[in-house]
């Protein structure tokens, strides 16, 4: 059988001819090694060329902020006060002049008490102390002839009081029978029905005193040392509305079981939008502080765990500066004790120490605010 000369033999046959054809004539080259009539390079001047470059950091200068802070409550609306107007007379009632859902103004009459034998007393007491007044006067004249005595005169005049005191009573409790409210508000269960008998004390109609409406929530013992009375806040109920208002009240104690601190804040509530027990949430608005926006990567740890970043001096040498980050947000950390321009280190922070020198390069991000910074100049 004749041999056949295929393809792939001829291919195998010229690479191994280039490869030692190559051998012969070709040279090797080792890394570290000095081309041939060089001298080789010391590793320790090598070493030494490296170090003599700076590393390179970006960085982007601190920019001041003036930040608006809240604090965020959850609670409800509650009526500023509930009042029940009460007799200070017993007896049947006759009248009620109010339903509920009415609206009382301090004054107004809301119930009639049946007046049964008072107006006699009052007729009894009036005839009792005019009687009383007649004898006072027919002896004041005999004592000054000498025909009664100074013992009588007084047991008289005593007699003449008394029956003032219990003319001056029974008109009182002939006043009282018409029960008028001592406060305003709008009219609430319970209130009693016309028949029932009221005691001494007994409530006649009940007010829910709306001015102000409140919003009452309680507040975290870390955030109440930030809020103080007068503060403006504003008011969201469940509904959708809002409501400003003013932080009047804030309790000296807190809760024994929640450690959390009661808090009202007045509204503003023409249109009455407010009701009582309504759920809603308030953001108390804090006054203006300086603060400095950074993103989380900015941020590093020194040796013994203090938070902070790192800048770049005016000699352009490494610097760590302490930082207090005082919130978290979406738009990244804001955080004190950063001073206006300092260059802070966005990337390779992590790769210097302090006290080092570094080649520093504007960050891009540097235009970006820049740019936004004369965007807020504008607006301003």
């Amino acid at each position: 059988m004749a041999f056949r000369i295929r393809s792939s033999h001829v291919i195998a046959l010229l690479i191994t001819a280039g490869i030692a054809g190559w051998m012969v004539t070709g040279t090797l080259d080792i890394g570290g090694s000095a081309k041939p009539g060089e001298a080789a390079v010391p590793i320790a001047e090598r070493e030494a060329e490296r170090s003599a470059q700076l590393f390179k950091v970006r960085y982007v200068p601190a920019v001041p902020e003036e930040r608006n802070e809240t604090v965020l409550v959850r609670g409800r609306t509650a009526a500023n006060a509930t009042i029940a107007i009460r007799t200070e007379t017993g007896g049947i009632l006759e009248r009620r002049l109010v339903s509920k859902g009415d609206r009382v103004a301090p004054g107004d009459l809301v119930c009639v008490i049946e007046q049964g034998v008072r107006q006699s007393r009052v007729a009894q007491a009036e005839a009792q102390l005019a009687q009383a007044q007649a004898d006072f006067e027919a002896n004041s004249s005999l004592r000054e002839k000498g025909f009664t005595t100074e013992a009588k005169m007084n047991q008289l005049k005593a007699a003449l009081n008394a029956a003032k005191t219990a003319l001056a009573e029974a008109k009182w409790d002939l006043e009282r029978t018409e029960v008028r409210a001592n406060a305003g508000g709008i009219v609430i269960d319970p209130i009693a029905e016309p028949g029932e008998v009221l005691s001494v004390g007994g409530s006649c109609v009940t007010l829910m005193d709306t001015n102000p409406m409140l919003f009452v929530g309680q507040v975290s013992e870390r955030q109440v040392g930030r809020i103080e009375t007068g503060m403006r806040a504003d008011v969201t109920l469940v509904t959708g509305d809002r409501l400003a208002g003013t932080v009047r009240y804030i309790a000296p104690a807190a809760d024994a079981q929640t450690r959390t601190f009661l808090t009202e804040i007045a509204l503003v509530d023409p249109d009455g939008k407010a009701r009582d027990g309504i759920t809603a949430s308030a953001e108390i608005s804090l006054p203006a502080s300086t603060a400095y926006r950074l993103s989380p990567s900015w941020i590093t740890l020194a040796d013994d765990g203090t938070v902070g970043v790192r800048v770049v001096d005016a000699e352009d040498r490494v610097q760590f500066v302490p930082v207090s980050i005082v919130r978290h947000g979406r738009d990244g950390l804001w955080v004190t004790g950063l001073t206006a321009g300092a260059r802070l280190i966005t990337l390779g922070q992590e790769y210097v120490v302090s006290g080092e020198k570094v080649e520093p390069m504007p960050d891009p991000l540097l235009a970006e605010l820049e740019e936004s910074a004369r965007a807020a100049e504008r607006a301003d």
